[in-house]
């Protein structure tokens, strides 16, 4: 095998204009079909993505032998009922972030993955691949801004759509679940540990029941990481890295263009380093590395014990949001 056949569940947004063009760029991947509830929808994405399958429902697509993996973008509720129905099926999983709805959740999965040692599943924070965190993460590793003390991110977009998935409580929508759960990632990746306290503020829509604004600090042993989520406040993202010889940059660290080259910034001894790197597509960087743990039946970059952690997060968070907002 030199080459992964793919599946994917849903024709949602982020897949169709993102991460399907992105995995049919990868060389190890092959996009042969998608599925819908509307059989209409997914003959209409085929066509336009030039896929040569469509089902007109999920468990069609699953019961299709020539499917090694599958994507799964569906709404946040949906992430571990239809993971488990694919894992069942014989499929590798590749979910969209968050996995599940929580820690509970995502325990759950991991003991049903369990049962089928040799299928693949991974949580999809596509940040990781990217050449710019690969950097900023060996710059820590390496002592270059000495021992790391703190981390702050930015996340934001504005949507007020209330028929947007995003805006649904019932479906795992709102800020802290679609971006805050980046934020918590980022600092865990960096820091190498995880948190022994979080402490956690947010404002709820009153129209929508979900969380609009969420700021939250993460305490790790030898420092500690902050952060802010919005979806109703002017789009912006940065992540700021400070040790105590020196703090990196990172300009565009979630959505990086993948036709542009991105840059982060050294500042160390009063002097500001620049360090840029060639347009890439995170997406496609991902497909490549889950296909190629397939193909060697090796580890995937990301195991399921990271997203059971990353959630155990989210669910302390809320605790702790919830407790302050009484």
């Amino acid at each position: 095998m030199d080459k992964i056949t793919w599946g994917i569940l849903s024709t949602a947004k982020i897949g169709i204009e993102k991460v399907i063009p992105a995995m049919q760029k990868a060389d190890n991947c092959t996009v042969q079909a998608i599925a819908s509830r509307s059989k209409e929808k997914a003959n209409q994405a085929a066509k336009d993505l030039n896929i040569s399958k469509a089902f007109g429902s999920y468990q069609e697509l699953l019961a299709d032998e020539s499917i090694d993996a599958i994507y799964n973008p569906l709404p946040n509720h949906l992430h571990v009922p239809k993971t488990e129905e694919a894992l069942a099926a014989g499929k590798h999983v590749l979910c969209e972030k968050p996995i599940a709805l929580n820690k509970l959740e995502t325990q759950k999965l991991l003991k049903a993955a369990e049962k089928y040692p040799s299928l693949k599943v991974m949580e999809a924070f596509m940040y990781r691949f990217h050449p710019q965190w690969k950097k900023a993460k060996s710059l820590v590793s390496n002592g270059e801004i000495g021992p790391l003390k703190t981390v702050n991110s930015f996340f934001s977009y504005y949507n007020n759509d209330p028929n947007d998935i995003r805006n649904k409580p019932d479906m795992g929508g709102g800020g802290l679940m679609d971006i805050g759960c980046y934020c918590i990632s980022l600092s865990r990746f960096l820091f190498d540990e995880e948190p022994s306290d979080i402490s956690g503020y947010w404002k709820i829509d009153s129209d929508f029941n979900t969380d609009y604004l969420a700021s939250g600090t993460l305490k790790f042993s030898s420092g500690t990481a902050t952060f802010t989520c919005a979806t109703q406040t002017e789009p912006h993202q940065q992540v700021t890295i400070v040790g105590t010889d020196g703090r990196i940059v990172i300009h565009i660290p979630f959505n990086a263009p993948p036709e542009q080259t991105t840059r982060i910034w050294l500042f160390k001894g009063g002097e500001k380093q620049e360090i840029s790197f060639p347009p890439v597509n995170q997406y496609t960087l991902q497909a490549e590395a889950f296909a190629k743990a397939i193909i060697n039946n090796s580890s995937v970059p990301t195991p399921l014990s990271d997203a059971v952690k990353n959630m155990a997060c989210i669910d302390s968070f809320r605790e702790s949001a919830t407790s302050s907002s009484n």
